[in-house]
């Protein structure tokens, strides 16, 4: 099997500097010599550096369709794929992948590591191989993110820790596998329950707010924070969508800028929940005025998005439509 490797810069390959970790270890030459203690047969695998390496903390849509346009031109040459990403943003960008590679039909695994592969307690070489022996299972076709000995959908999980091994979670929905003797596997390839993409436009970057529901929150700072609009807004609220219904204008605040066809999408803070716009009564105003519940999606693949819809153009009632359909399997068929 032939596979292809995106470095994109992250901890994984980080040094020590003056000012604190900086992309610049030989992680080519590293994981080569990884390969060949494996006896594998380095001639199968290609590299690629992105330029600028970056720490994921600076990762901006375009850096996503470099990662993008990189897997595209391989999508020949290999059968499989594996993204060396780093940490902080790596549920971001496997989730903005998932959507523009809906139709890639070839497994893309990100993975990372919390330590630094020069670091003799690094966790580089156990996330490496295990996303690696993902993407040669045969068992999962879409975007996915090894990490911790987990496999999870790449547009169903989150970073839950800033220093554990077992980083990233999938609340919602759980791993699809864990490493074993033998793998143990829960579910195959979650892409296929989404409707796919024809021929998606190139990510751009677009002004989306992203904003915190907090107590005491005035309707007064809620309107500074959208001034002037956005493009979009994703509401971070309470539980299944609740925002509060007593502070006087805020829910006002929100129907004006929906009136203004903002979109306004409704995400939880809770890690693990589903957005049931109208449940309570403190999300009622909101749902009748237009705002877009986001089911059970993750913050990051809902971020995502949303601006892989904006990059597509989507504008008005088909926004809200689309943003309520499965196009990579990131919303489950009973938040539809």
């Amino acid at each position: 099997m032939r596979i292809h490797i995106t470095y994109t810069g992250g901890t994984i390959g980080m040094i020590d500097s003056p000012n604190g970790l900086i992309p610049g270890a030989d992680t080519r030459g590293w994981l080569f010599r990884l390969l060949e203690d494996a006896h594998m047969d380095a001639s199968l695998f290609t590299f690629t550096e992105l330029n600028p390496l970056i720490d994921s903390s600076n990762a901006t849509p375009d850096n996503w369709q470099t990662m993008v346009d990189d897997l595209r031109a391989h999508h020949d040459d290999a059968d499989a794929f594996v993204v060396l990403h780093g940490t902080d943003t790596m549920s971001y960008s496997s989730a903005a992948i998932s959507y523009a590679l809906a139709d890639f039909g070839k497994p893309v695994i990100f993975t990372g590591s919390q330590h630094p592969l020069g670091k003799i307690e690094s966790d580089a070489i156990a996330n490496v191989t295990g996303a690696l022996n993902a993407a040669m299972s045969g068992r999962f076709h879409g975007v996915g993110l090894f990490f911790g000995h987990h496999l999870f959908a790449g547009n169903r999980v989150s970073k839950s820790s800033s220093w554990a091994f077992e980083g990233f979670s999938a609340p919602s929905v759980g791993p699809l596998a864990r490493t074993g003797m033998p793998w143990h596997w829960y579910a195959d390839d979650v892409a296929s329950v989404g409707c796919g993409w024809t021929s998606p436009q190139p990510y751009s970057r677009h002004d989306v707010a992203v904003i915190d529901m907090a107590p005491g929150i005035s309707a007064a700072r809620l309107e500074a924070m959208l001034t002037p609009h956005p493009e979009a807004v994703l509401l971070r609220a309470y539980g299944v969508g609740n925002v509060p219904s007593n502070e006087p204008g805020l829910t006002d605040v929100i129907a004006d800028v929906l009136h203004d066809d903002v979109p306004v999408v409704i995400a939880s803070q809770c890690q693990q929940a589903e957005v049931l716009l109208g449940h309570y009564e403190t999300g009622d105003a909101i749902a009748r005025a237009g705002a877009i519940g986001s089911g059970d999606m993750t913050l990051e693949a809902a971020y995502a998005k949303i601006m892989f819809l904006l990059s597509q153009g989507v504008t008005g009632a088909d926004f809200g439509k689309w943003m309520r359909v499965s196009i990579a399997g990131e919303i489950s068929p009973s938040s539809l």
